[in-house]
């Protein structure tokens, strides 16, 4: 089954999240998000049903293999879509990282694929 954007968008922050401070919570992410306690826990039980995270009984929030591939995928894209959009069109990181953070649920391989080599060559 195809993980939705906001599905994709949850496992990025809770990866960023666990680079910054190894530890993430339903609340942390809330917090990162600026999203409601409820609607967090909603999108924590379908992530879980899909075997992307775990859920430890003190709260944490853990990435399964799987979620962690895929969590990887999506900062990858985000980051490579931002510097191809500052690089090459001189746009401010901030707004790169928003247009980037849409734009990597919606590219195509082929194309990320392109952006990817160009920016590894420059």
């Amino acid at each position: 089954m195809r993980i939705q954007e906001s599905g994709e968008n949850y496992l990025e922050t809770i990866l960023k999240l666990h680079k910054e401070s190894g530890f993430v919570r339903s609340i942390d992410i809330a917090n990162e998000l600026d999203y409601t306690k409820p609607s967090i826990s909603r999108a924590m039980s379908i992530l879980k049903k899909e075997e992307y995270i775990t859920m430890e009984p003190s709260g944490q929030i853990l990435l399964t293999e799987k979620g962690l591939a895929k969590a990887n995928e999506i900062y990858e894209r985000h980051n490579i879509i931002t510097s191809y959009l500052v690089h090459t069109l001189g746009l401010e990181k901030e707004l790169a990282d928003k247009d980037a953070c849409r734009i990597e649920h919606v590219i195509s391989q082929e194309t990320f694929e392109k952006m990817k080599m160009y920016m590894q060559n420059q």
